[in-house]
């Protein structure tokens, strides 16, 4: 092979092949020498694979162009414990179980907060277990086991209850149900109702992607983002997300709210005791808020709102983010003739008690084969995407442009090689919180890694 494409080919099947990393010198070097002569036959300098080669396999980068790295993650500190992902994957199965969710089921819900974890996204991993789904399961506004409907099908579309069971499970369910619509008649669109929170949404991208389709999807959430020239939280962080296969070793995901920021980050920050940044809050009267707690709990009471992509006012476009919005909260509500805004909040504001949260979603995919052949289509997006990524950088930037999943590859094969993930004093408390409450997790982890070091 001669050509940077096939060399490139080569390469990704020897990813495919090793796609944890490899200490084998065999291989490393193998890996090395492929570089090599993809560089010399032109490959494009900016190209995912050496990064890969770099994070993954250590390749010596002395024949290598020099590529800026995104910022190094923090530096683990003495609370905090490294927790290989197998393990958390088996440990927030056993929670769910535990919960009375059906052991398939609890599977699929693992799948979904480890792959947030996987790919960086700390706000929808294991952060979110017992606040967001185990909590709720305790104050019985969601279910841990509900069966699915499907209440109205066609061919190429479907309208389906969750019951107010988890999303985690709902859905995985519609995505699958709307990729098999479209690989038997091009494309499928389910829209849920009686949801609950479904984890990060580039996970369904993901999953339509893989299975060589265009996807789309989009939720909507409880109220926290304010209309342009309002303070009132009246719209979900509704992100509309996107999954489109390339040649790169990963898809093109654009997951993201539709908010500048989202609330899973602002817990984030309490977590970590930051402030918000200055632009993302506002309060009834206007004022940019920074004040992390302060804003957690007025969130609730209603009393101050995210802006949105854009920020508040027309200065800077906010109207485009709260159309973005607008547009996701309808194509989960119309259709199923679902609430929002105050009757999903989740808490009931004449009693302070909380409240189910009864989500909609939607699901589209598009099989690309009877269109062009899937390779092809890989190709030519990804003639695109290295494109983006070689055109003029700016100088006073990292030095490297990104396409949207090419991050969340890097936090994937860089965590895989560190052995799993940085789990923070604040969750180790709740995964000990959660085992003491089952005899089951109380006898299957008697010891759980951080305990094993005597911290």
């Amino acid at each position: 092979m001669s050509d940077a494409s096939s060399i490139r080919t080569e390469i990704l099947s020897l990813v495919s092949r090793h796609p944890g990393g490899e200490t084998d010198p065999c291989v490393c070097s193998e890996y090395q020498s492929l570089l090599s002569q993809f560089k010399k036959a032109g490959g494009a300098d900016n190209d995912v694979v050496f990064t890969i080669g770099k994070v993954l396999y250590k390749c010596g980068t002395a024949e290598l162009p020099s590529v800026s790295s995104p910022p190094a993650p923090a530096a683990k500190t003495e609370d905090q414990c490294i927790i290989p992902f197998d393990y958390m994957r088996e440990f927030m199965k056993d929670v769910f179980v535990a919960y009375g969710t059906p052991s398939d089921r609890a599977d699929t819900c693992a799948d979904v907060l480890i792959a947030a974890d996987l790919r960086g996204i700390d706000s929808h991993g294991l952060g979110r277990l017992k606040p967001i789904y185990c909590d709720r399961i305790d104050a019985g506004i969601l279910k841990s086991n509900a069966p699915i409907e499907i209440l109205k099908e066609t061919d190429t579309t479907a309208l389906v209850d969750g019951n107010l069971g988890l999303g985690l499970y709902v859905g995985p369910y519609c995505m699958e149900m709307a990729i098999k619509k479209a690989k038997k008649h091009g494309v499928g669109m389910v829209f849920t109702k009686n949801s609950t929170h479904y984890g990060i949404a580039g996970h369904y991208a993901v999953m339509a992607a893989d299975a060589g389709c265009v996807g789309l999807t989009g939720t909507n959430a409880r109220p926290s983002i304010a209309p342009t020239y309002g303070t009132e939280p009246m719209l979900g962080t509704n992100p509309l997300t996107f999954g489109i296969p390339t040649s790169d070793p990963f898809p093109f995901v654009i997951d993201c709210a539709t908010s500048t920021n989202q609330r899973g980050k602002i817990e984030m920050y309490e977590r970590a005791g930051k402030s918000t940044p200055r632009g993302c809050v506002v309060d009834v009267n206007g004022i940019e808020r920074t004040d992390t707690s302060g804003i957690l709990r007025d969130m609730v009471a209603g009393t101050c709102a995210l802006t949105p992509v854009g920020g508040a006012g027309i200065e800077t476009a906010g109207y485009k983010g709260y159309g973005w919005a607008t547009a996701v909260e309808i194509l989960c509500t119309a259709v199923q003739s679902g609430p929002w805004g105050a009757d999903v909040c989740g808490v009931d504001r004449k009693t302070g008690k909380p409240a189910p949260m009864p989500l909609g979603h939607f699901f589209m995919a598009v099989d690309l084969e009877p269109l062009v052949p899937v390779e092809t289509f890989k190709n030519n997006a990804g003639k695109l995407l290295q494109a983006l990524r070689g055109s003029r950088k700016d100088p006073r930037g990292p030095g490297r442009i990104y396409t949207a999943g090419e991050l969340e590859n890097v936090a994937m094969t860089e965590r895989t090689a560190q052995g799993g993930m940085v789990v923070p004093l604040s969750l180790q408390k709740n995964m000990l919180l959660l085992r003491g409450k089952f005899e089951s997790l109380q006898e299957k982890y008697p010891e759980l890694p951080f305990e094993a070091r005597g911290e």
